[in-house]
């Protein structure tokens, strides 16, 4: 009697160890869950290599795999077609190391960012704007900082917090932030292009 299995591969999974088992790749649902067992321990991949490196392999692979491990599987496929491990050997980098390299991104992005606003100003005479418009509605010259550039100064800030929508732990909604966006599609880029080389390579991949 054949056992249907069903198998939910992650696009991409981040492995340290090299022999690389199915369960690490993805998730499974049997109702014997005795082969479920077995079926998430086979071993899929055997890395090689001792330095961080990416595999594409097919859900075909799997499904021959798992087919010569026991002949009465029958695979249902609902996740990825072509998926990637990551592998990085080694414990992976320390907490502060992660920290340090955060926290050189952000003022980075904060410098890069100050000098972006300050470089539009210059070029837009936003100051120049902000005379005119004074001695437009008052009718007289603005001697020293207006209530026009204290309201730029506090709505600038105020508004780049509103757009990422995350200050701390505080979040104005359960939307990803622009950065999140812009990292998961580079994410599937990369992805996208690790497959398509792959295919167009036609190399296959050892598992023994």
């Amino acid at each position: 009697m054949s056992e249907t299995v069903y198998l939910k591969l992650d696009r991409i999974s981040r492995v340290r160890e090299k022999n690389v088992q199915l369960h690490q790749v993805g998730k499974l649902w049997c109702s014997n869950k005795e082969l479920e067992s077995r079926c998430g321990q086979l071993k899929i991949l055997e890395i090689k290599a001792d330095t961080d490196q990416r595999y594409v392999m097919s859900v075909l692979k799997v499904i021959e795999l798992l087919s010569q491990m026991d002949e009465s599987i029958r695979v249902s496929n609902l996740g990825e077609i072509d998926f990637v491990i990551d592998y990085q050997p080694g414990p992976g980098s320390s907490k502060w190391w992660n920290w340090a390299k955060t926290l050189f991104v952000c003022v980075t992005m904060f410098i890069g960012g100050a000098f972006a606003i300050m470089t539009f100003n210059n070029d837009a005479c936003v100051s120049e704007i902000f005379q005119q418009m004074y001695l437009s509605v008052t009718g007289t010259e603005a001697d020293g900082v207006t209530v026009l550039d204290v309201a730029y100064s506090i709505g600038l800030p105020l508004g780049i917090l509103v757009f990422f929508n995350h200050f701390s732990k505080i979040s104005f909604s359960k939307d990803p932030t622009p950065i999140e966006v812009q990292m998961r599609g580079y994410e599937s880029e990369v992805n996208d292009t690790l497959v398509q080389n792959a295919s167009r390579e036609e190399s296959g991949i050892d598992v023994s």
